[in-house]
């Protein structure tokens, strides 16, 4: 008798790595699966004709049943700069952050010409249950208001992302 090996947690940054900018991280664990943060980078000197870098979403294509939510730290370039291009492929994922976080992504997709993304304003203390994920907003302070941080409880223990 085959016994059924338990989930893990995978833990895959799809940008901001060694890098400034293009900040997404995934969490997926079984069937569920959060996004934190959807930033760009500006190019470089060796990427003449190039306005934005945004992460590779392919992964988020290939398993947006399992996408519970966007969450958004805060409202900096880097974490909401891709949210257009993001929310234009991945339709009907709810977009969490705070109140001015979803203002400046809420422009910032009105500048693309999206008007239907669902946003949900979120405040520090606030939890929020995102299929086996229990998220806890922390107030942080950072150079814009509306900074938070999250404590994430998954089923294999507790993620802390500043």
């Amino acid at each position: 008798m085959s016994r059924k090996k338990p989930a893990k947690l995978k833990v895959m940054p799809l940008g901001g790595v060694e890098e400034i900018g293009k900040n997404m991280l995934v969490l997926e664990y079984g069937n569920d699966l959060i996004v934190v943060d959807a930033g760009n980078a500006f190019p470089t000197e060796e990427m003449p004709g190039i306005d934005l870098v945004i992460p590779d979403i392919t992964y988020l294509e290939k398993n947006r049943q399992k996408i519970r939510a966007i969450i958004l730290t805060h409202g900096h370039e880097d974490h909401i700069g891709a949210l257009p291009y993001v929310i234009k492929t991945l339709t009907n994922v709810p977009v969490y952050g705070t109140k001015l976080t979803i203002m400046l992504a809420q422009y910032k997709l009105a500048e693309n010409g999206i008007t239907d993304a669902t946003f949900r304003e979120i405040h520090p203390r606030d939890r929020v249950n995102l299929g086996c994920f229990n998220i806890e907003f922390i107030k942080t302070t950072h150079s814009i208001m509306g900074s938070v941080a999250l404590a994430i409880s998954t089923p294999a223990g507790m993620v802390v992302m500043t």
